[in-house]
């Protein structure tokens, strides 16, 4: 009886362990580029595809929300001549056409809105630094010099950024991978002093939410002639792209 017992509990033992083996999370799993994550959803009920790059999880669609996310609107700016002269937040779609264009290419927004304390991002995600822009750049393989750098930097980064294909980039989308999952289009970008929508096809700009001085800001542009990040400073009344990182 005793051994039966005995046998009983090891059995037990034994299945418990292989069960809790089997169930543990490979501790490799955190460190796969493209590995995903849940859906998140925006204050207006738009919902994004997410993606984990490194140690950072990234929105893998541009933004469109309309509100912030207290739910204070964010105003939609047609006429060019005030975009060119805001100094608060605003958002528009390319060529003011929400039905062609927001599903793929999401909003543009000045840095106003960024910045703007209501909130940009969906709750637990926010516009990303300068910084947390070079953590994806050195994940993707550049060096901190590098990525430290102003203007066209790196290897082929931007090309493990950018959407493969020509489905909306231009021809050629030089060395375009998007082996990070980041998966960016070319939604262009307004003009900060004429309000012209320019660049739909091939360049995709996106803010980051560290400032450079009064006036400007930092933000990356990719292009469909090469395969490099540029790091740049602009005036903070551009339209531009927005991408959100987890907090």
């Amino acid at each position: 009886m005793k051994r039966l017992a005995l046998f009983t509990l090891v059995t037990v033992f034994l299945t418990f362990t292989v069960i809790q083996i089997s169930c543990k999370k490979d501790d490799n799993d955190d460190d796969i580029p493209g590995s995903g994550m849940p859906t998140i959803t925006d204050y207006n009920c738009n919902i994004y595809n997410t993606v984990k790059i490194g140690t950072q999880y990234w929105m893998k669609e541009n933004l469109k929300v309309r509100n912030y996310r207290n739910g204070t609107a964010i105003p939609n700016i047609t006429d060019n001549s005030i975009w060119g002269g805001l100094s608060t937040g605003a958002r528009c779609w390319y060529n003011n056409d929400s039905a062609t264009f927001a599903a793929t290419y999401g909003a543009f927004y000045n840095w106003h809105a960024v910045d703007d304390t209501n909130g940009l991002c969906p709750t637990g995600w926010h516009v990303p630094t300068d910084p947390e822009w070079q953590t994806l750049e050195m994940f993707l393989g550049m060096s901190l010099l590098q990525a430290s750098l102003i203007g066209l930097r790196g290897t082929d980064e931007g090309g493990k950024m950018k959407e493969a294909g020509l489905a909306h980039w231009f021809s050629l989308n030089a060395c375009a991978t998007n082996v990070s999952g980041f998966t960016a289009l070319p939604g262009g970008r307004r003009e900060y002093g004429s309000g012209y929508f320019n660049y739909l096809g091939s360049y995709g700009s996106w803010w980051s939410s560290s400032d450079y001085s009064p006036t400007i800001a930092w933000f990356r542009d990719l292009s469909s002639n090469y395969s490099i990040v540029d790091r740049y400073h602009v005036n903070k009344k551009y339209g531009c792209s927005v991408r959100c990182v987890r907090d």
